[in-house]
């Protein structure tokens, strides 16, 4: 039997999230944000969602819709303040105590990341020790060192964004598009990748930034 991961559009693409579902989202820097996903997540609007994501307030990301449509629960992030004199929608819903925060450094936001990824329950980090960061977590000295204790992040559902994909689900990055997409897709239960488009070939095996083993689910964009 032929291997096709395409799906026709994103609300096929994501037809079956239900609520509560923990959803990791790719993007950095203005790259690699799987808007087209988002935004049909949006009109599905599953409940009580957990969202892990590097920012909660990026002015490229559409992450503020599910935000403005009330359906998430929790945000797990390395930045939660936006850079304009208002508010974003997710500083409105945390000031009025409608949503709960998780912020963490990036490099252990990453590293929790791939130990979902990779069936590591929990590490040991130096990173955040003397900070609120630590409060309430387990610290252990090792040899002359003392590090707190991190658990492993995983989800229900990846979104993520590339520049092309082929029939197999093998997927090809621009640049910094290719951030956090590819450990976020080894840590999720069902991983859907937006793309640019579609190749009618298989990518060259020199140029594929993430195997097809892990993508799911492959949709191109309408623009």
């Amino acid at each position: 039997m032929s291997i096709d991961k395409r799906v026709n559009t994103a609300a096929d693409a994501i037809a079956d999230v239900r609520d509560g579902a923990v959803v990791l989202i790719s993007g950095f820097g203005g790259a690699g944000f799987p808007n087209e996903l988002i935004r049909a997540l949006r009109d599905r609007a599953p409940k009580d969602m957990t969202l892990v994501v590097n920012s909660a307030t990026h002015r490229y990301s559409l992450t503020h819709e599910l935000l403005e449509a009330g359906l998430v629960r929790k945000m797990i992030c390395t930045t939660a303040r936006g850079r304009g004199k208002e508010p974003t929608a997710f500083e409105r819903l945390w000031m009025a105590g409608k949503i709960e925060l998780e912020c963490i450094p990036q490099g252990t936001f990453t590293e929790r990341i791939r130990a979902g990824g990779a069936g590591i329950p929990a590490f040991y980090t130096p990173v955040g020790l003397g900070t609120e960061i630590a409060q309430g977590k387990e610290m252990r000295r090792i040899k002359d060192r003392d590090y707190i204790l991190e658990y492993a992040l995983s989800g229900d559902l990846a979104l993520i964004r590339a520049d092309t994909a082929d029939h197999y689900g093998n997927l090809s990055f621009r640049y910094a598009q290719m951030n956090f997409g590819p450990v976020m897709a080894t840590a999720a239960t069902l991983v859907v990748a937006e793309v640019r488009a579609v190749l009618d070939e298989p990518i060259p095996h020199d140029r594929v930034g993430l195997s097809g083993v892990y993508v799911d689910r492959v949709v191109e964009a309408s623009k």
